[in-house]
């Protein structure tokens, strides 16, 4: 009797399991938006993904930000909708796995032939009983693997908005400095027109007219040039957000974003990209679940199949019987060496993955935290010292031509090269950015951002900075030496996946 209610209870819990299309998706969102701010969807066909597209449309008739724009990758890219799809088959597989196996019914009726007598039956209802033991750690496998996929999904999503972020301060980068080469043409074609008419009259030579208009053309194929870039520079962000058609047709009028004043706190980054990076939360998680894996298939290992179930029978010429019936696989020749040595093998590759994934993140938090400090040191080195001295050479070659100490050519090659050097800021500081969102996607979150100071430009000079007397050149740091970067200090006790408490 406690045995046949055993099996009702399981049978009625196995019968119960159900496909949630919002679960894991909830999850993932939540992830998302802690660490960006930004909300994330599931497109699945339904009435509030007609309101997101309304939100998408509102959004893209505004200029366009980084953040919106990482919003509306968030919530249209195709690729991370398909990825989203993963969580659908791993709940799928988790539900599976939290069934148990059908019941087999066999029957059977035999007539007499001679037409004498009466027909005989059989019949019996026969269930896999190693599926009631098994079971709760089937389904604990399948949930550790659902939530690993949950992490991962998450993990792409973020990984998108990196290359967003990226994407966008590259086409911030791309139509200033179109704007900077339309100014440069202008001025070089200005100055190949008084070049010709100065030659007409005599006081210039063939050489310098023909260097002139040299120069112009060469400021109108840079000019052609930086208008391809940021076409193609825009049709990558258009695919990353997965637009196409009118919704193509965004605007985009903020400035890259000037240094902040104060740079984030880069101490204990290591540690940080370790305890909340997902990809190596989820590599935690598929070697655990590897592990219960192998567990199970240990403790089935001298348990083949197992089958209960009852039998009815009646004989032609007998009675009817009624009974409980039992049938054992004997382990004698397969009892699971292959698939316990295929799941040890998968553990310890599941581990060693772990561990690469752990060291290459830590190696590459130390790269990119470098790579940002020197971007900066660079970008600030323009903005305070050789913007100011390129307009300060620009205002006296016109004091000096003015006072017809110079020549037209000389203020001329000062104006081209005060143009080349904000081109050279301009870039410094896309770069920055862009090293900037490598650094968050390295260690799984937003970094703090501090005040900033206004961006120069041409048409707007930065006040004058004077620059301090040259010291000497930085030497680079020896292995094991503290960089002074807040280099993460540790032990050499734990693992390169485990972080100490800061």
């Amino acid at each position: 009797m406690r045995l046949s209610l055993l099996v009702g209870a399981a049978l009625l819990a196995g019968g119960c399991a159900s496909i949630q299309k919002e679960r894991g998706h909830a999850e993932v969102a939540a992830l998302v938006e802690e660490r960006l701010g930004r909300k994330t969807r599931w497109n699945q066909g339904t009435p509030e993904d007609a309101e997101v597209a309304r939100h998408l449309d509102a959004l893209l008739k505004e200029d366009l930000t980084s953040d919106h724009s990482v919003e509306v990758a968030l919530l249209n890219n195709p690729a991370l909708q398909a990825t989203y799809e993963d969580l659908g088959v791993s709940q799928a597989d988790m539900v599976q796995a939290g069934l148990l196996s059908n019941p087999t019914l066999d029957g059977s009726i035999g007539f007499p032939i001679s037409g004498r007598g009466v027909s005989e039956h059989e019949v019996s209802l026969v269930q896999d009983f190693v599926d009631l033991f098994t079971l709760p750690l089937r389904k604990r496998v399948a949930r550790e693997q659902f939530m690993a996929d949950t992490l991962r999904v998450a993990h792409e999503a973020l990984a998108t908005a990196a290359k967003v972020r990226k994407a966008f301060s590259e086409v911030q980068a791309l139509q200033q400095l179109m704007e900077l080469r339309r100014m440069a043409l202008q001025a070089a074609v200005a100055a190949a027109d008084l070049s010709a008419r100065l030659r007409t009259a005599g006081n210039i030579t063939e050489l310098e007219l023909a260097s002139e208009q040299a120069a112009a053309e060469g400021a109108r194929l840079e000019l052609a040039e930086s208008e391809l870039a940021l076409v193609e520079a825009r049709e990558h962000l258009n695919r990353l957000m997965g637009l196409w058609g009118p919704r193509t047709q965004w605007t985009l009028s903020e400035k890259l974003p000037p240094l902040p004043d104060q740079e984030v706190s880069l101490a204990h980054l290591e540690s940080l990209a370790i305890r909340q990076r997902l990809d190596i939360d989820a590599a935690r998680k598929q070697a655990m679940l590897l592990w219960n894996a192998l567990e199970l298939a240990r403790s089935a290992r001298f348990f083949g199949r197992m089958e209960v179930g009852v039998h009815e029978h009646r004989d032609a010429d007998g009675p009817r019987l009624f009974g409980p019936t039992l049938s054992l696989e004997l382990p004698i020749f397969d009892q699971r060496q292959a698939l316990i040595a295929r799941l040890e093998a998968q553990h310890r590759q599941g581990e060693r993955r772990l561990m690469e994934l752990s060291i290459n993140t830590r190696s590459e938090v130390r790269a990119a935290r470098a790579r940002l400090l020197a971007l900066r040191l660079v970008a600030d080195r323009y903005r305070r010292v050789v913007l100011p001295l390129r307009e300060k050479v620009v205002e006296q070659s016109q004091l000096q031509y003015n006072a017809m100490q110079i020549g037209l050519f000389q203020l001329l090659s000062a104006k081209r090269e005060q143009v080349e050097a904000y081109q050279g800021y301009i870039e410094a500081v896309r770069d920055y950015w862009m090293a900037r969102a490598d650094l968050e996607q390295l260690v799984g979150g937003r970094l703090r951002e501090g005040s900033a100071a206004p961006t120069p430009s041409p048409s707007q000079p930065s006040q004058h900075v004077p620059p301090g007397p040259p010291g000497p050149p930085a030497q680079p740091a020896q292995p094991g030496t503290p960089t002074g970067h807040g280099q993460d200090v540790t032990h050499g006790t734990e693992s390169p996946h485990e972080h100490p408490h800061d």
